[in-house]
């Protein structure tokens, strides 16, 4: 057989046939079947580590990316039914494991990489996500401390998310139960595999999504739970959906996953973190003995409060009881001016009385019955020489009547009802008041004329009054008995 690459061989504008070669040119999409039979015959189960790079999910629901190292890069695809049992995002520079088969891509000469699983690479890688998904969730604010709220002091019904199966809840409800009972509601829920993450986080929305007034109450705090173990088996609760579940829950969360040394996002967005659920618990409610005795405290303080001033006031008031003088020490020096005055009193009485009989002594000397004679005698001279004749009480009682009559004549010449005799009338409005004008007594809507011997009403009217006749026509008035409008 002659070797087709020899140097005396010649290529002609026509390819044909030499002598001795048996073997038909290949097609292209022949030649790509073999090597593909090939690859996927020698490479049908493979185990490849490297760090992701140009992860694209297409909207088929596939996964396209590149699996790279520090000299190769090798595509890498995975169908849409394997992507559903992943149990991360992948992303860009995280450093996995991927399982699967090797093929080609005749469309484009290259070789790939269909995987069935992809598994992070060792815990590194997982810590590297872990990082990378906190610092990505942090720059959103979720983590903010003042999204952090306070717990309730004394919640009535509390609500915990974790496994009904598992040795926490028990921890939990016997540590409520020695603090403070409470009213618990209990969410079961898987704490880690495959769909932990998913249930947890309906769990919390849908603790937030009950109502008040409901059939179940509407907890006043979550508790979500779960005990200790490697990071693997917490990773659920680093899950996107669960931090974002705990950030938006409307009810203040207590995070309590793990043990003391164990942190997963969870706990960065939950209001507070506890060590372990029995911690959990103990921030949950207070101690029922020591709210007791704080209660009593602050009754005593109380009663104390009130009788503390009863008391000082009571030892202010000895104080200066004690500092006030005795009323004998008042009244002493009032006792001895009294005396005193009643020793002055008694000797000026004495005094007085001896006085009085002195002057009485001389006064009797003055009261002799001649010394009496004589005064009578000249009382009686200047009686006689008093003239107390009629004659003088009747000039008087004559000056009196004289003055009386004037008084008399004044009094019936400013009499207002005496002119009444000889013509005159008053006139009077509806109130009684005197009118002394037209003007006023056209005003008014009735009017009272008083003559000698009696009153009339009138009622004055629109029309000016004429002029009055003179004597020789007063026969031709109307008779006395019909009464005119005076005014009108």
């Amino acid at each position: 057989m002659a070797d087709p690459h020899s140097d005396d061989s010649t290529s002609g504008l026509v390819a044909r046939e030499k002598a001795g070669d048996n073997a038909e040119p290949l097609s292209v999409s022949a030649l790509s079947q073999m090597l593909k039979r090939t690859v996927e015959d020698r490479f049908g189960y493979v185990r490849l580590r490297g760090e992701l790079s140009g992860v694209k999910r297409a909207a088929s629901g596939h996964l396209y990316c590149s699996l790279k190292d520090e000299k190769a890069v090798i595509d890498g695809v995975m169908w849409k039914g394997n992507t559903r049992r992943l149990a991360f995002v992948p992303e860009d520079g995280l450093e996995v494991v991927a399982t699967g088969k090797l093929t080609t891509y005749p469309g484009r000469s290259k070789y790939q990489i269909v995987m069935e699983s992809v598994e992070l690479a060792g815990e590194g890688a997982l810590l590297a996500l872990l990082e990378k998904t906190r610092l990505r969730l942090e720059a959103e604010g979720l983590f903010a401390r003042e999204r952090k709220r306070p717990l309730p002091f004394l919640p009535r019904t509390i609500g915990v998310v974790t496994s009904p199966t598992g040795a926490v809840i028990r921890d939990i409800l016997h540590r409520l139960a020695d603090r403070f009972p409470s009213h618990v509601l209990v969410w079961p829920v898987l704490v880690q595999g495959k769909g932990a993450a998913e249930q947890v986080s309906a769990a919390i929305r849908g603790f937030g999504a009950i109502g008040p007034g409901g059939a179940a109450p509407r907890p006043d705090l979550l508790i979500v739970a779960r005990g200790g173990g490697s990071i693997e088996d917490l990773w659920s609760f680093n899950e996107e959906s669960v931090v974002r579940a705990i950030a938006e829950s409307p009810i203040p969360v207590i995070s309590a996953v793990g043990h003391e040394t164990d942190t997963t996002l969870a706990d960065y967005a939950a209001d507070r973190r506890a060590p372990t659920p029995t911690a959990a618990a103990e921030m949950a409610v207070p101690v029922r003995g020591e709210l007791a005795a704080t209660l009593n405290d602050f009754a005593s303080r109380q009663q104390r409060g009130v009788l503390r001033p009863m008391a000082l006031g009571r030892e202010r008031l000895e104080a200066r009881i004690q500092r006030l003088p005795r009323i004998e020490a008042l009244l002493q020096p009032q006792a001895q001016r009294l005396d005193e005055l009643t020793d002055k009193l008694r000797r000026g009485l004495r005094d007085r009385v001896g006085h009085a009989r002195e002057a009485m002594q001389r006064d009797s000397a003055r009261l002799s019955p001649a010394s009496l004679r004589l005064r009578l005698e000249k009382a009686q001279i200047g009686l006689d020489s008093q003239r107390l004749g009629p004659r003088m009480v009747t000039d008087r009682l004559m000056q009196a009547s004289e003055r009386l009559a004037g008084l008399a004549r004044v009094h019936s010449s400013l009499d207002p009802k005496a002119p009444l005799t000889r013509g005159y009338a008053l006139v009077h409005d509806a109130a009684g008041n005197l009118v002394g004008s037209r003007k006023v007594a056209a005003k008014s809507a009735q009017l009272s004329v008083e003559f000698a011997d009696g009153a009339l009403d009138v009622v004055p009217g629109a029309s000016a009054p004429t002029a009055p006749k003179r004597a020789k026509k007063a026969a031709k008035t109307p008779p006395a008995s019909t009464q005119e409008d005076l005014f009108g």
